[in-house]
């Protein structure tokens, strides 16, 4: 086939429906995220299905009124976040066709990226090892080599079937369950399905993804709501807040457009009036869906011990630095609070029952304060130990011990962090009063566990006023300093004061580490 017209978008809908058919139940029985409610290939189902019959009941004439057909099938039939992503891979491939009567390779190459952009902008967070991994996959692989039709079809089934195989690497929860993710597997489906009708060949559908489930002992109380409804009557300007007020609520938060005005809109949240009052805010919500979400049963205990830490912190450097240190990090732009949603996200990925968290300053901690008892949570157990600085993160990793007990390892994280004394060295914004004096916009100012201790004019050397800082903090004794460099400290800074701190305190150890944030020029811990 060199090109795909009409007639061939209307096979492939039949090949895929066909493929889902087929492989409903055993992607039912690996749906273990972002919920395991058992009901992807359900989904996938569904919203294919209600594709191809608009596009059987209004025949497009031209290849791109065919895609276009089946998109508004697809979002008005879709169901669940999967179905959600599928409407939107359809409509980026309608809206990249354009009026175009038919597509050869490179105007399927085209497509394939736009249908890789429309389905990742509808959703609040992406997350890797999903569905957007597959088509992020595709993307990139028929970018390279925008050839014929059958090479481009044959590049974009292989490219998803590799990222298929990675998805239980970049999830843990995947991993845990020794399975690939749910909706990955149906998109790979859709995409051996277009090679098949493509190269004229019967697809072959593998039911290598079925996982054995034991039923569960008793019907479990829903902790948590999946909330679905189209929405029509939104202005362009109102999704960004709908997606906000959503994230606000919980997570898995989709809001998909379907080229024509219309919405659809997926969250996953404890509160439905709440969300279903955001879209009333924004248009005028129907056909209005509620499925209960249930706390899924493990298919199998972890391997390891039934915990983790993870960390939410300003500062890509220092979040790369903890990732080393074994943690899974939330890394928030400087003055920003992470969302709901992006909180729940760092907590319910992980595999575990028992997640401890360390948050990086007085915000972070009241957001992971505020997320650890939502309830999208489930029956995790949810710790929060409360820093003040990402010094004393730094310092409760440091001892933390998957040999200890769970109890005991959270005590001596939280001793290590609040034993940790901390200082800054910053750039005053502006004119100010402080307990040693008047600051002035450019002064170096100095603290010590929240207090200011110093003021130095704009022309003071930056390491002459740390060590001031230092000496404050050292006078109450200290064998560790740790310094975390920020995006404005001078060059050599760290060297210069490795050097007076081995003339003048050789008893004391010295480490620093770039830690990235913009509103200081030194953080600094003693320990």
């Amino acid at each position: 086939m060199r090109a795909l017209d009409e007639h061939a978008i209307t096979a492939w809908a039949a090949a895929c429906v066909h493929s889902l058919e087929v492989l409903c139940p055993a992607i039912n029985g690996i749906n273990v995220y972002p919920v395991a409610d058992s009901d992807t290939g359900s989904n996938l189902l569904h919203t294919m299905s209600g594709a191809q019959a608009r596009l059987a009941a209004e025949p497009g004439s031209t290849a791109a009124e065919a895609l276009s057909v089946l998109a508004r099938g697809a979002v008005v039939a879709a169901r669940g976040n999967s179905g959600v992503i599928l409407s939107q891979v359809l409509r980026g491939l309608a809206e990249s066709a354009a009026h175009a009567p038919e597509l050869d390779g490179p105007a399927l190459s085209k497509a394939l990226a736009s249908a890789h952009r429309a389905a990742t902008d509808a959703v609040a967070r992406p997350v890797q090892g999903t569905m957007l991994s597959v088509l992020q996959a595709v993307s990139a692989a028929v970018a390279t080599q925008p050839g014929e039709l059958s090479e481009v079809v044959a590049l974009a089934a292989k490219a998803a079937s590799e990222a298929l195989e990675q998805t239980p690497h970049q999830l843990p929860v995947l991993a845990s369950a020794g399975v690939v993710d749910a909706g990955a597997r149906g998109l790979v489906a859709v995409f051996d399905a277009l090679a098949g009708v493509v190269m004229g060949t019967e697809t072959q559908v593998s039911h290598s993804c079925e996982a054995n489930l034991e039923p569960e002992p008793e019907e479990k109380a829903p902790y948590a709501w999946e909330v679905m409804y189209l929405l029509e009557g939104v202005a362009e300007a109102e999704v960004p807040v709908l997606r906000r007020a959503l994230s606000g609520l919980g997570d898995s938060v989709t809001v998909a457009g379907d080229g024509a005005g219309g919405q659809a809109v997926h969250v996953h949240c404890a509160d439905i009036g709440a969300a279903i009052e955001a879209g009333l805010r924004a248009g005028t919500p129907r056909d209005i869906r509620v499925e209960p979400l249930v706390t899924p049963t493990p298919i199998e205990p972890p391997s390891g011990p039934d915990r983790a830490v993870v960390a939410v912190v300003h500062g890509e450097e220092l979040a790369a630095l903890l990732r080393e240190e074994g943690a899974a990090v939330l890394a928030v732009p400087d003055h920003a609070a992470p969302s709901v949603e992006e909180m729940l996200g760092l907590i319910t990925e992980q595999a575990v029952g028992h997640i401890t968290v360390l948050a990086g300053g007085a915000e972070l901690t009241r957001a992971a304060d505020d997320t650890a008892g939502h309830p999208m949570i489930g029956d995790r157990d949810v710790v929060v130990i409360p820093c003040a600085s990402p010094v004393q993160v730094l310092a409760a990793l440091a001892v933390h011990d998957l040999g200890r007990r769970a109890n005991d390892d959270v005590v001596a994280m939280a001793e290590a962090a609040a034993a940790t004394r901390r200082g800054e060295l910053v750039v005053a914004a502006e004119e100010s009063i402080t307990w040693v004096g008047r600051a002035h916009a450019g002064d170096l100012i100095g603290f010590v566990d929240g207090e200011v201790v110093l003021v130095e004019p704009p022309g003071a050397a930056p390491a002459e006023a740390a060590m001031g800082v230092l000496n404050r903090m050292l006078a109450l004794g200290g064998e560790l300093v740790t310094v975390l460099t920020g995006t404005e400290a001078p060059e050599g800074l760290t060297v210069e004061l490795r050097e007076r701190l081995r003339s003048e305190r050789p008893e004391v150890e010295f480490v620093d580490y770039p830690g990235g944030q913009a509103d200081a020029v030194l953080l600094i811990g003693v320990e």
